[in-house]
């Protein structure tokens, strides 16, 4: 009964975080589980890639209803992570796991250089409204309300194919080293193709159900889920992220910034480390 309660608490937790960050609640649920629990890491994977449906699930009803996430760049964009995806699990053992631990640890590290540079740009957070030739060709340019700032925000971006090229290296990555990329969609949309900071949480929570949905297939037939662990958190994660992406909307965006720095650091340090043999 305590490990339940503690599974509901825990999945709340994560739904909230994975809702306002767009990350998903697995790098929160799977060392938990395995650390505290010492629950076998097969088992923690396969209720973690459950958590990410749930948490999907909770706050893609909330952002649809609010018309805060780009259906469109998700659909687009989730080629390039699919494509990615097929290609690292086609690729496992081609390429030095160490190698990729370090080149994606570094690329999270600068990712968090740039994420803090505009933490502290006097101007504050700049919204893109200029005109690009593919945004406007696939119609990928969008509105939504700011809840925080009471007003509308109209929206367009830029470098699309540099975006389409970091998430389909984000799939590569996942199929490759069997991570999540929830880290890696957000910062595409809102480094890479200057696309605001919420609607971009908010496109990959609905992404990261798709890919995640795609995976749970195989955890399923390989007696990776157990109902017993996966239920209690699903529950838990399905009301987190519900009440996660009603903050995330009065949340300024300079906020959700500060809480995502940090872990991004964390997962880029930690990367680079298991890169060279040292896990933390």
């Amino acid at each position: 009964m305590n490990s339940m309660l503690l599974l509901l608490i825990m999945g709340v937790g994560a739904g909230v975080l994975g809702a306002i960050l767009g990350i998903g609640g697995g790098m929160i649920i799977t060392p938990v589980l395995t650390i505290m629990m010492g629950l076998d890491i097969k088992y923690a994977i396969g209720a973690s890639i459950i958590s990410v449906i749930a948490t999907s699930s909770g706050s893609t009803i909330a952002y649809l209803k609010d018309d805060m996430l780009n259906l469109r760049v998700a659909m687009f964009l989730e080629i390039a992570t699919t494509v990615g995806a097929i290609m690292g699990a086609l690729l496992v053992g081609v390429f030095s796991s160490s190698f990729l631990y370090v080149l994606f640890g570094f690329f999270l590290l600068y990712s968090t250089y740039n994420m803090i540079r505009k933490l502290f740009d006097k101007k504050g957070e700049q919204v893109f409204t200029g005109h690009d030739p593919i945004v406007e060709k696939f119609k990928l340019a969008s509105t939504y309300y700011d809840k925080s700032e009471q007003k509308q925000v109209d929206y367009s971006m830029k470098n699309v194919p540099g975006g389409f090229i970091m998430m389909w290296a984000a799939g590569l990555a996942s199929g490759l080293l069997g991570i999540g990329s929830g880290a890696f969609k957000v910062i595409a949309m809102d480094t890479i193709m200057k696309m605001p900071l919420k609607p971009s949480s908010a496109t990959s929570n609905l992404m990261m159900g798709v890919t995640a949905a795609a995976s749970a297939t195989v955890y399923f037939f390989n007696g990776s889920i157990r109902p017993d662990i996966a239920a209690p958190l699903a529950i838990g994660v399905l009301v987190g992220a519900t009440i996660g992406a009603r903050l995330m909307q009065v949340l300024k965006p300079r906020v959700i910034r500060m809480i995502f720095i940090p872990i991004i650091l964390y997962m880029g340090v930690q990367m680079a480390l298991k890169g060279f043999g040292v896990n933390i």
